[in-house]
């Protein structure tokens, strides 16, 4: 804590520019707590994956234009942006007793400023939807009612909160919404339906959603704080690492079959062998010793498993699938 107080002291001195305007507040925000060299490879991966994996399905294998790919790539962005920001309203009363070192609590940003910033990315989505096709908006209207309830907990949170399961899979519901619109970025345009297939895509981004969320909050027994709810401090470090290891196979079991509606079994198949070896070495590790080292690896590879989900399904399919044609 008073390493993190010290560097905030650092780059915000009490007459700097920085703590007043803005702009530049913002961006220490999006360093802090949307930090895009981890976000933007994988929005990157995710988005091409879906624009990859519907053209397959759909028997049209095309590459998506600058524009489009630039327009569902901002628009995936600013999905978890959005996301983001509504944690920050949710979360704000726990950060505020017991993290008040973040960015919201301790004065960086407002929930004013944030709310305006959530806007801004939603003119954005709305934009680049009106730009590519308006029939995207039926579907960008549906997500944005899906989070409105999850930013509301549904209007159930007492009942969600001591439901963690429950909880955690109404939330992760968003994930193949997202992958849907994303998708709907290729056959919307084509003017055609989503390809059957197309579930197994879904299905994985799911997947991969929980994945991402029980890897990021499994800590080791001494890095567990009062007020800050984890997964290992919740259910037990060896059941949570259990639960993940098994989102994990849920995903190299996903992957491996969707290999088959992309015409690139073989190299779907080795895809979810190497996910699942990383992913069964990280919780060994971690159920021996979890220590904050293993606890770390773990939330590591939890990002390197689902970017090898997308690829496997994306640029890796794309590839066989153009070759297998030309041959």
């Amino acid at each position: 804590m008073k390493a993190i107080d010290s560097r905030i002291k650092r780059q915000f001195p009490e007459n700097s520019q920085y703590r007043t305007a803005f702009v530049w507040r913002f961006m220490q925000y999006i360093r802090e707590r949307f930090p895009l060299g981890a976000y933007l490879p994988l929005i990157l991966l995710f988005s091409f994956a879906a624009w990859s994996f519907s053209a397959i399905a759909g028997e049209r294998l095309v590459l998506p234009g600058i524009f489009r790919f630039f327009a569902v790539t901002v628009s995936v962005l600013g999905f978890f942006l959005q996301l983001r920001i509504a944690d920050e309203f949710k979360d704000f009363d726990i950060d505020s007793r017991f993290r008040p070192h973040r960015a919201v609590p301790r004065g960086l940003v407002t929930l004013a400023e944030l709310k305006w910033v959530s806007r801004a990315a939603g003119a954005v989505q709305f934009i680049a939807a009106i730009a590519v096709d308006e029939r995207l908006l039926v579907l960008l209207l549906a997500d944005w009612g899906y989070m409105g309830l999850m930013n509301n907990e549904f209007f159930a949170r007492r009942w969600l909160r001591s439901h963690l399961v429950a909880y955690l899979v109404s939330h992760m519901l968003i994930m193949p919404l997202i992958a849907l619109y994303a998708s709907a970025f290729e056959w919307l345009p084509a003017n055609e339906p989503p390809a059957s297939s197309l579930l197994l895509f879904l299905l994985a981004s799911f997947a991969a959603g929980l994945v991402i969320e029980i890897g990021r909050k499994l800590r080791a027994p001494d890095e567990e704080r009062e007020g800050v709810e984890t997964y290992s401090q919740l259910w037990g470090h060896a059941h949570a690492t259990r639960t993940w290891s098994a989102c994990c196979a849920g995903l190299a079991g996903l992957v491996t079959i969707a290999g088959h509606a992309t015409a690139a079994p073989a190299g779907a198949a080795i895809f979810g062998a190497v996910m699942l070896l990383l992913a069964t070495g990280c919780a060994r590790r971690f159920t021996r010793e979890a220590s904050p080292a293993h606890a770390r690896h773990i939330e590591h590879a939890s990002g390197g498993i689902v970017a090898l989900a997308y690829i496997a399904l994306g640029p890796l399919a794309l590839v066989l699938a153009s070759w297998e044609v030309l041959l």
